[in-house]
């Protein structure tokens, strides 16, 4: 790696440093986009193993949790692992160079193109999986990344690249296909690298994703997560309750897929209540929800000291001492409202779920649509149900991407071993969510594509085979 650079203020310091860092990208993408789909294959294996490596895996967690305050050690190694495993499943046979398709009936014919150098601007929250779904993604494709930190996973992300510059190194790759921002990492550094980069994948704040969409430079970036789960009356409320405790508290909810509300239907209210409490969840009263809110919602704002969290942290910095509460997994609070003057009704990356009673589906639908014009929309959702009319309804009039029937959010939002979804980190959200792509990330939305184009014979339709049927009801 490099020696880190201390970036400054001035704005021709800030530019001549990302030239640098690009010119140097440039020169390895350029070298690099000759290789075969086997040495492509090969860099995206090398890229992988550096974070799967279980000596790396258990340093950059271990380094993630003490530098960002944020998450759990075990969950953080089992993230890295599962995601990037997953991920090379999914890459495993996928072509990323030459032709990829051919379609002989319209003539053309397909070839996939690197799209450069990529500015990878990503969370705290997650400073080593994500830039490496990012990096692994970018490498199968042919291209260069240099990645935008945040300040708090500055370490773990520069470790990180050590540990892939090297394994470069050893499969004789360029090592400046990957490389990162100097400390400190600003935002002037990290906008001028949107600036000068050829492709932006930002995943994080809203206010990053704007800017990358602001930047001049094609960008892709994720919309907020807010998910909410319902819970019908025909649920297996045991199931339910296992699958949801178990995926909100994975590293402390860290995760924009981490269910923030459950809306249950009546019927089964008082049972799901039972079976979430029997698997970690502690009911707060309405004095202790009052209180808890004062602390985490601090002039409106959620508050960092009880960002990814464990509960004790957090009734410590709440002054809740009910041992009831200081033994639970996760805190949970009963709500009937949404929006700001609710604000337990919004993303908390925290354990503490709110929980909504709906006297049927159609007010759960109610309840969830309200959630999402107020925060979330765009992302997904999930549902406990043997009902397909209720499953189908949210697909087709909910404004979400994904809804997620009977699975732990977390881990099947972003791609599971027992899904078709793309395991990713990054998940688009649509125009709901203010996004320009609205599925899983991944190495598809890396490549550009030329097409050639060959004559077929000619297939021109008369007026009357397109406006017959028209004519006939409305006239000429």
């Amino acid at each position: 790696m490099a020696t880190p650079i201390t970036a400054t203020k001035d704005a021709g310091t800030v530019s001549s440093i990302v030239a640098g860092l690009v010119s140097r990208a440039r020169a390895a993408q350029e070298l690099f986009e000759r290789s075969s789909q086997e040495q492509l294959d090969e860099a995206a294996t090398a890229v992988g193993w550096a974070i799967m490596n279980p000596d790396h895996n258990k340093a950059l967690a271990e380094l993630a949790v003490t530098d960002t305050g944020l998450g759990v050690v075990a969950d953080k190694i089992l993230k890295n692992h599962r995601k990037t495993l997953g991920l090379l499943r999914d890459l495993k046979g996928a072509k990323s160079t030459g032709v990829i398709a051919e379609y002989p009936g319209k003539g053309i014919t397909e070839i996939a193109r690197p799209v450069g150098v990529v500015a990878a601007v990503v969370p705290s929250t997650n400073p080593a999986a994500t830039p490496a779904n990012n990096i692994i993604n970018a490498v199968k494709c042919g291209n260069a990344v240099i990645v935008a930190p945040s300040p708090k996973g500055y370490s773990t992300c520069a470790l990180l690249l050590e540990y892939m510059r090297a394994e470069l190194g050893r499969i004789g790759a360029p090592a400046d296909l990957v490389q990162h921002l100097p400390v400190p990492v600003t935002k002037a550094l990290t906008q001028e690298l949107m600036k000068q980069a050829d492709l932006v994948v930002v995943t994080g704040s809203q206010s990053n994703v704007r800017a990358g969409y602001s930047s001049g430079t094609p960008a892709l970036g994720v919309g907020t997560g807010n998910v909410v789960v319902i819970v019908d009356d025909s649920a297996d409320c045991a199931d339910a309750a296992r699958k949801i405790m178990a995926s909100k508290i994975f590293d402390n909810a860290t995760s924009c897929s981490s269910e923030n509300a459950v809306i249950i239907h009546e019927k089964v209210y008082a049972r799901m209540l039972a079976a979430l409490e029997k698997e970690g969840g502690g009911l707060l009263t309405a004095a202790e929800k009052e209180t808890l809110q004062k602390a985490m919602f601090p002039g409106g704002m959620l508050s960092p000291a009880v960002t990814a969290q464990p509960v004790a942290k957090i009734c410590a910095v709440a002054g809740l001492a009910r041992p009831g509460l200081l033994g639970a997994k996760c805190l949970m609070v009963e709500e009937t409202g949404t929006g700001r003057s609710h604000p337990f009704s919004g993303e908390k990356l925290s354990p503490v779920l709110a929980v909504y009673r709906a006297r049927d589906f159609g007010r759960a639908f109610d309840i969830l649509r309200t959630i999402y014009d107020y925060q979330g929309n765009g992302h997904s959702c999930g549902i406990y149900t043997e009902n397909e009319a209720h499953i189908r309804r949210l697909a087709h009039e909910l404004t979400v991407a994904r809804v997620i029937v009977k699975q732990a959010h977390t881990f099947a939002t972003g791609g599971s071993f027992d899904n078709g979804l793309p395991f990713s980190l990054s998940m688009g959200c649509g125009t709901w969510g203010g996004n320009s792509f609205s599925d899983n990330l991944n190495y598809r939305h890396f490549l550009n594509i030329t097409r050639i184009v060959r004559t077929i014979p000619e297939h021109k339709p008369a007026e009357r085979d397109l406006f017959g049927p028209y004519w006939k009801k409305f006239g000429k």
